[in-house]
C-alpha cells in the first residue's frame, strides 16, 4: 500500500475507535433511560465530568490505568474492549473489502456506500450485543435504526452502483416484481397488526413481562426491550401459558401473511396491475426500498417462526423478540438469502458458550444476539464464496 493508503487506514481505525467511544455511551445509557447527548461523560462512581484529555479512545484508559483520575474508582475494561473492537471492525472490513480478493464483487464504483451501510450495522450490533450480554435485552430502537439505514441505503444504492451489478451479485437488496409484491403486502399487514394492537383488539404477547418487570425501566418498556426467558439469570420469570402467548403472536402475524399472499396474487399476475407493477419495480429506488423491506420481513420471519414453533413444541418461551428484530434489521441490509444463511450459522458460534453455561453456570439460556451478530459479519465477509456455492448448487 502507498503511504496515503496507510494514512487512510490509520484514520479509519481512529474513526472506529471514536465511534466505539460513543457506543460505550449507548451501551450504558440507553437501557438506563438516560439521554445519549446530555450531560457529557462523567465518572459513574463520583459523578465528576470527564475532561476531554481523559476521554481519548484507548489511550485514556491505558494512561489512567483503568481508574478515575479523581476518585480512583475502577473503569470497566468494557470501555477499552468496545473501542478497540469497533476500530478493528472498521479497519478489518475496509481491508477485506478493498484490499483482498475475499469480496471481489465489491471492487466496483460506488462500493463505499456498501461499506458505509455495513459498518453502520456492525456498530449498532456491537452495542446491541454488549447490552444483551449484560442485561439480556436488545433495545428495539437499535434495530429500527439499522433497518432505516438499510432501507435508505438500498433505495439510494441503485443510483450509486449499477443496478445490474446489485442484482447479479446481491450487493444490496433489490426486489423483483414478485418479492416486491410480497414486501408491500407484508408492510400493509404489519400496519394492520399494529393498529389492532393499538386499539386493543389484539393483546400483546407476554405483555405483563414487559409492563410489570421491575428490572425493566420506563424507556425499555416504551422502546420494546424484550426480557429474556428465565433460568438462573438476571430475571425471575412470571408465570405464563407459553403456548397461549405464542398463539397470540400467530394471530398478530396473520394479517401480514394474508396481505402478502393477496398482494402477490394481484400484483404478480400477468394482467394490467402486474404490468404496471413490473414497470414500477424498474425504478432502482423502488426496487431497492422494497428489496430491503423484503429482507427485513424474511429476517424477522426466520427467527419468529423458530420462536413460535419452539414455544409451541417445548411449552417455554424460545428466543426473544429482540432477536426477531435484530435479524430483521440484518435482513434489511444483507438481503433475504444471506440473513437466512446467517441464522443457520449462528448456532455454531453459540455452541461453545452454551456448553460453558451448562457445565459451569447450570443454565441453558444464553444471550443469542452476539452470536447472530457474528454470523451476520461472517456472511458479509464470505459473501462471494457463499454466492458461488449457491450458484453451483442450483446450476447458476
Amino acid at each position: 500500500m502507498s503511504p496515503q493508503e496507510w494514512i487512510l487506514c490509520l484514520w479509519i481505525f481512529m474513526l472506529g475507535c471514536c465511534i466505539g467511544s460513543f457506543l460505550n455511551v449507548v451501551i450504558y445509557r440507553l437501557p438506563r433511560e438516560k439521554s445519549l447527548v446530555h450531560p457529557g461523560s462523567s465518572c459513574p462512581h463520583c459523578g465528576q465530568a470527564i475532561r476531554f484529555y481523559d476521554n481519548v479512545p484507548l489511550l485514556s484508559w491505558l494512561v489512567l490505568r483503568a481508574k478515575c483520575r479523581r476518585c480512583k474508582g475502577p473503569i470497566s475494561p468494557r470501555y477499552f474492549i468496545v473501542e478497540l473492537l469497533t476500530g478493528s471492525v472498521f479497519l478489518g472490513l475496509y481491508l477485506v473489502y478493498f484490499h483482498t480478493n475475499v469480496r471481489t464483487s465489491i471492487h466496483i464504483e460506488g462500493a463505499w456506500l456498501v461499506y458505509l451501510i455495513h459498518i453502520t450495522l456492525l456498530s449498532a450490533f456491537i452495542a446491541a450485543s454488549a447490552i444483551d450480554l449484560e442485561l439480556w435485552i436488545i433495545p428495539l430502537s437499535i434495530c429500527w435504526f439499522v433497518t432505516a439505514a438499510g432501507i435508505i441505503g438500498s433505495a439510494v444504492g441503485g443510483y450509486v452502483i449499477s443496478p445490474q451489478l446489485l442484482r447479479t451479485y446481491w450487493i444490496l437488496p433489490a426486489a423483483s416484481p414478485n418479492t416486491g409484491a410480497l414486501a408491500l403486502g407484508a408492510a400493509v399487514g404489519l400496519a394492520i397488526g399494529w393498529l389492532l394492537l393499538r386499539t386493543g383488539v389484539l393483546k400483546r404477547s407476554y405483555e405483563s413481562a414487559v409492563m410489570e418487570d421491575p428490572a425493566l425501566g420506563v424507556a425499555e418498556k416504551a422502546e420494546g426491550a424484550v426480557r429474556r426467558p428465565a433460568g438462573p439469570g438476571p430475571f425471575d420469570e412470571p408465570q405464563f401459558n407459553h403456548r397461549l402467548e405464542a398463539l397470540r403472536e400467530v394471530v398478530f402475524l396473520l394479517p401480514i401473511i394474508l396481505c402478502s399472499v393477496a398482494a402477490y396474487e394481484i400484483l404478480g399476475a400477468s394482467g394490467p396491475a402486474g404490468r404496471w407493477w413490473s414497470g414500477l419495480l424498474a425504478y432502482p429506488a423502488v426496487a431497492g426500498l422494497l428489496g430491503s423491506v423484503f429482507g427485513y420481513f424474511v429476517g424477522c420471519a426466520t427467527v419468529w417462526a423458530t420462536r413460535i414453533l419452539g414455544t409451541l413444541g417445548f411449552g417455554k418461551e424460545a428466543m426473544g423478540l429482540g432477536d426477531v428484530h435484530l435479524m430483521g434489521a440484518a435482513g434489511a441490509v444483507v438481503g433475504p438469502i444471506m440473513v437466512v444463511i446467517a441464522f443457520f450459522i449462528a448456532p455454531f458460534f453459540g455452541l461453545g458458550w452454551a456448553l460453558f453455561q451448562m457445565f459451569f453456570k447450570k443454565t441453558r439460556q444464553i444471550p443469542y444476539g452476539p452470536f447472530l451478530s457474528i454470523a451476520v459479519l461472517t456472511v458479509m465477509i464470505f459473501h462471494d464464496w457463499i454466492l458461488n456455492r449457491i450458484s453451483f448448487m442450483f446450476g447458476g
